[in-house]
């Protein structure tokens, strides 16, 4: 039977602290460093925002559909006397009387912890990775890399202290971390150049730029042709 740790390592609070509101800090302060334009500080803050939004939210929806028991769950439920080991017993045997502490033994999978620390440190990793272009320079650059890397030994520390604290086994926290950083991975990708791209260090282009163009076009059937914002203008056609 595992101990229930009342003073956790790493608590919900200040997992946020680290996972969310340092890296955010970072982000801006390198933004403001670096002078960026308006449009990478708008893609930066939103796929950063999207990255930590999104594996929350399936962490959630996880934890409620598998319902996979703590490894303490038995110091949470606090079993009458006399109850019988080796059987299948009911949650009518504990004596916990707080609602969240028991049935929070219940959501053990996959770590909430590893997956929103691995989905904002890793984002500012890979952040980091594209702004130091290390893989642009073939990965030689020691210094370059250990950069990178620091905010993904943060997050494993986090993942790790779950384990320590008997809230949850090897499993969740592997599976929290190939999630969190999964999400980031894609949220990164959906709005920055690939890391080995000449460009890795400049975001996407806004969908403005990309549908310039359009506004080119001729309507031959109503006969119209664009104006200079982009709308069409009636003209009648030479018969």
């Amino acid at each position: 039977m595992f101990p229930h740790a009342e003073h956790e390592r790493v608590p919900v609070v200040m997992n946020f602290v680290y996972a969310l509101f340092v890296p955010w800090g970072v982000l801006i302060l390198w933004l403001l460093a670096t002078r960026a334009s308006l449009h990478k500080h708008h893609v930066t803050y939103l796929s950063f925002l999207t990255s930590v939004l999104l594996a929350s939210f399936l962490t959630d929806i996880i934890k409620n559909a598998v319902g996979r028991p703590r490894p303490d769950l038995i110091s949470r439920c606090k079993p009458v006397e006399g109850t019988q080991t080796n059987v299948l017993v009911s949650i009518d045997v504990c004596t916990e009387t707080g609602h969240h502490i028991l049935h929070d033994g219940w959501r053990s999978f996959p770590s909430g912890h590893s997956s929103f620390s691995f989905s904002g440190l890793g984002y500012l990793a890979l952040f980091f990775a594209g702004q130091l272009g290390i893989f642009k320079h073939g990965g030689g650059d020691l210094a370059r890399s250990l950069v990178c890397l620091s905010p993904l030994l943060g997050a494993l520390m986090i993942a790790i202290s779950r384990c320590e604290d008997y809230r949850h086994d090897v499993y969740d926290v592997t599976a929290g971390s190939i999630l969190g950083f999964s999400v980031a991975y894609w949220s990164y990708h959906r709005f920055w150049h690939k890391l080995r791209s000449r460009d890795c260090h400049e975001p996407l282009p806004p969908p403005s730029d990309d549908m310039a163009g359009y506004g080119r076009l001729v309507d031959e059937e109503e006969g119209g042709v664009p104006s200079r914002h982009g709308a069409y203008e009636m003209t009648v056609l030479p018969r």
